[in-house]
């Protein structure tokens, strides 16, 4: 049985990112005996810290959760991207339309939980549009979906903490890592590494991951300026601000952290601070009955997504008391969060490494030289269509405020490509249908 596309359903409570935070979210909420709907636009749950290889195991704690989610009564509906989020006129709190199997499916909602992740952020050089340049977590997706890059030459550059399980991964998988390059300072990383003496796990991990590709240079305080070929990636130049080389490679992996996906949010206007969703200690939002958790509210890593996520269940499921007692344990992940923000924050410099004739928009090819750094966003996108194409902004936009130190712009419907019957939709012209509890789609 499945929830048919063109149906309403209707839910006490929607939970939008099947990610780590999503999870625990769905499962406190139906453990609570409310009707409880998880969206989410992947194939399956997880979300990418928890993607893996076709015919290998979860981590533990992943199928430990997902494990948890399925007996809990959440209907799961995977393959569902999330068009719209608004309020409703009359009965449920909230609408939600969504295309699923290229149909409409609206959901009705008293409550909304949103945990909807991150994206990468790219910062453009020149060169980097080249075949063979791709993100750092896009290398990860990859190795995880199944391609192998054995015997492939690779360079990984960028920013944070995930460089080093992706550079662990790939040589485990048999690339030839030429260098990682760690944009901060060595004094940041260094300073941030040692206030995880209280975190003796995290620390762990990382040196884990370090011995992954103990041969390979870890070289703070650098970046990529260049990526050379013709038609296809073959090297790429690094600095450190003073002097510059040339490595041969045959993959970069380069980005600079990670941006919250805050764009349902702010469709219904919920308040956003320094590019995050602002959330109280219950993880509620500016606007009643909406609820945040995850890298949504700030890039924090799985242990934080998980535990946010569960406070957010547990007060959208009306249980606040319940979730007093995970309080604490939240705070400390999210003191090493800021901790690791502050260390890894992209430098002045990158702002400089683009050329005028560096394309930084991909989908209407804009070059940096075309935007005027006295214009807003929305100049740019009139004068340009920078921001216009089909990513709407996932990829220039970040790269964009960051480059010009613009504020993010206004979002609006749709919320993802969509189909014009799914634009269509609503709870008025779509024939009602039932809810199928526990169902795994």
């Amino acid at each position: 049985m499945s929830a048919h596309a063109g149906t309403v359903l209707e839910a006490d409570v929607v939970v939008i990112g099947a990610g780590p935070a999503g999870i625990a979210a769905a499962a406190r909420i139906a453990e609570a005996g409310l009707r409880t709907v998880l969206l989410d636009e992947s194939a399956n749950v997880g979300g990418q810290i928890w993607r893996h290889r076709p015919g290998t195991a979860h981590p533990r704690a992943a199928r430990d959760w997902i494990d948890r989610l399925v007996l809990s009564g959440a209907t799961i509906l995977c393959g569902t991207a999330v068009v719209d989020l608004r309020p409703a006129a009359e009965g449920a709190r909230f609408v939600i339309t969504a295309e699923r199997d290229n149909a409409p499916l609206v959901v009705a909602a008293m409550s909304v939980v949103l945990a909807t992740g991150a994206r990468e952020r790219f910062l453009p050089f020149p060169g980097w549009t080249l075949p063979g340049v791709i993100g750092v977590g896009g290398a990860q997706a990859l190795l995880k979906s199944g391609l192998s890059f054995a015997g492939k030459r690779v360079v990984i550059a960028g920013s944070g903490p995930l460089l080093l399980p992706v550079a662990a991964a790939l040589a485990g998988d048999g690339a030839q890592i030429a260098l990682v390059a760690e944009q901060a300072p060595r004094g940041s990383v260094m300073r941030f590494a040692a206030s995880l003496w209280r975190k003796p796990a995290a620390l762990l991990q990382a040196a884990r991951y370090r011995a992954g590709f103990l041969r390979t240079p870890y070289q703070t305080g650098s970046w990529v300026t260049t990526a050379h070929g013709d038609g296809q990636l073959d090297a790429v130049t690094v600095t450190d601000g003073r002097t510059s080389r040339r490595i041969p490679c045959d993959f970069l992996c380069s980005a600079y952290g990670l941006v919250p996906n805050t764009q349902l949010a702010r469709l219904l206007n919920c308040d956003v601070a320094a590019g995050s969703v602002v959330v109280n200690e219950r993880q509620e939002t500016s606007r009643p009955f909406v609820f945040c958790a995850g890298e949504t509210t700030g890039v924090g890593g799985v242990d934080l997504a998980l535990v946010e996520g569960e406070i957010a269940g547990l007060c959208a499921a009306g249980r606040s008391a319940d979730a007093r007692v995970l309080h604490r344990r939240r705070a400390g992940l999210r003191a090493m969060a800021e901790a690791m923000e502050l260390a890894f924050a992209p430098r002045n410099e990158l702002r400089g490494v683009a050329t005028p004739g560096t394309i930084v928009c991909r989908c209407e090819d804009v070059a940096f030289g075309a935007i005027g750094a006295s214009w807003t966003t929305r100049q740019a996108k009139l004068y340009t269509r920078a921001g216009m194409g089909p990513c709407q902004g996932r990829v220039c936009g970040a790269a964009l405020e960051f480059l010009f130190d613009w504020p993010a712009d206004a979002v609006r419907t749709p919320a993802e490509p969509a189909l014009l019957s799914t634009l269509l939709a609503d709870a008025g012209n779509v024939a009602a249908g039932p809810l199928h509890q526990g169902v795994f789609q």
